[in-house]
């Protein structure tokens, strides 16, 4: 027999595999809980009683992502069959994949703090709660998720400039990571106007950054 938490469960998947569907077909305009419940086949109220509303809904995909993010990255970091420039170059090229496969979530895992309800809080406030919010916070729960990824995401780069260039480097890498990804989504990343694939001036990214590490 299916037990009520095993049911819930199924359920709240459904849920989420709808809305991510949504998501991508039409950007967070297209999710709203009456339509997740008919594209998920459950009861109209079945939406309401495991997400408090839509922001709740998305937050759920984007914690997921990131997790996803997450376990990509930190494979690659324990894979030693790769050098560290690979290492660095994989997580990269997983972001520009994100934002070429699922513009619509890659979008939203960018968006700037401030521009939903519940991001509004900033600084210690902020920080309080990624590290000592309770199991059951939804924001706090993708904050970690986010932070997990970012984490393993700099313990590639310190493998390839040491630790204490970490941080420089790494805000270095994402910021042009996502300047190419954005350049791409937005139509003016032409290889034929500008001779350059996303691969590869994420390529020439990792080579300036591997020469600067060598020559700290």
């Amino acid at each position: 027999m299916v037990t009520r938490a095993e049911s819930a469960a199924v359920t709240r998947r459904a849920l989420l595999d709808a809305a991510a569907e949504l998501l991508d077909l039409g950007g967070p305009a297209a999710v709203t809980l009456r339509e997740v419940g008919a594209r998920a086949g459950v009861s109209r109220g079945a939406p309401y009683r495991h997400f408090s509303g839509k922001d709740s809904l998305l937050t759920a995909i984007a914690t997921e992502s990131w997790q996803r993010i997450g376990d990509q990255v930190h494979a690659l970091r324990a894979d030693p069959e790769l050098g560290a420039s690979e290492k660095l170059r994989g997580a990269l090229l997983t972001l520009v994949r994100v934002g070429r496969d699922r513009p619509h979530l890659y979008q939203m895992l960018f968006r700037r703090h401030g521009h939903r309800p519940e991001e509004l809080g900033e600084g210690l406030d902020r920080v309080r709660r990624q590290l000592c919010g309770p199991a059951d916070d939804p924001v706090a729960d993708r904050l970690r998720a986010a932070g997990r990824f970012q984490d393993e995401f700099l313990a590639i780069v310190a493998g390839l400039v040491g630790k204490r260039n970490t941080r420089h480097y790494g805000a270095l890498l994402l910021t042009g990571a996502h300047g190419i990804t954005d350049m791409e989504l937005s139509g003016h990343l032409d290889p034929d106007e500008l001779d350059a694939t996303a691969e590869e001036l994420i390529d020439t990214l990792v080579r300036m950054v591997a020469d600067a590490g060598r020559t700290a």
